[in-house]
């Protein structure tokens, strides 16, 4: 396992005090700097293990790791901001699907039913094979995009 050294400047010391000290931040912030503080092996502070640091902060073990690893790989800023998801979303439904759900919610509704629901109108658009599948859920998010209402 690779053991990081956790060395501060001044001007991080001070940073992060200041953001100890004064200011609204996130948690995760106030712990991060907390962290790197007590991680510190500079001559402005003296080190504390990372036993002591997990008992008084109530962090992991490995919470510390990353952190210390975070801040030796990407520096100062990049350790105190929050990472941007890497996820991409599948869109689920597109113009073509949006319209086919649109006219058919506009359309009388089957035999048997006063008025469509969105379970309905989600089976139904399997049913006609408009797409594989569907929830009602994400027919709601469609039409309250489109400002349309079941119940008009």
């Amino acid at each position: 396992m690779i053991r990081y050294t956790v060395k501060l400047t001044k001007e991080e010391v001070e940073e992060l005090e200041a953001i100890i000290n004064k200011g609204s931040h996130t948690s995760q912030t106030y712990r991060t700097a907390y962290i790197l503080l007590n991680c510190d092996e500079g001559k402005y502070s003296e080190k504390v293990t990372n036993e002591q640091i997990s008992k008084v902060l109530k962090v992991g073990m490995r919470t510390i790791d990353r952190v210390k690893k975070r801040f030796i790989e990407e520096g100062l800023d990049a350790v105190l901001e929050r990472r941007l998801t890497q996820r991409v979303y599948e869109k689920k439904v597109d113009g073509d699907v949006e319209a086919k759900l649109v006219s058919l919610c506009c359309s009388k509704p089957p035999k048997g039913f006063a008025k469509w629901s969105l379970r309905l109108l989600s089976d139904t658009m399997v049913e006609l094979n408009y797409v594989e599948r569907i929830s009602h859920v994400t027919v709601r998010s469609v039409l309250k995009k489109m400002n349309l209402s079941l119940g008009k």
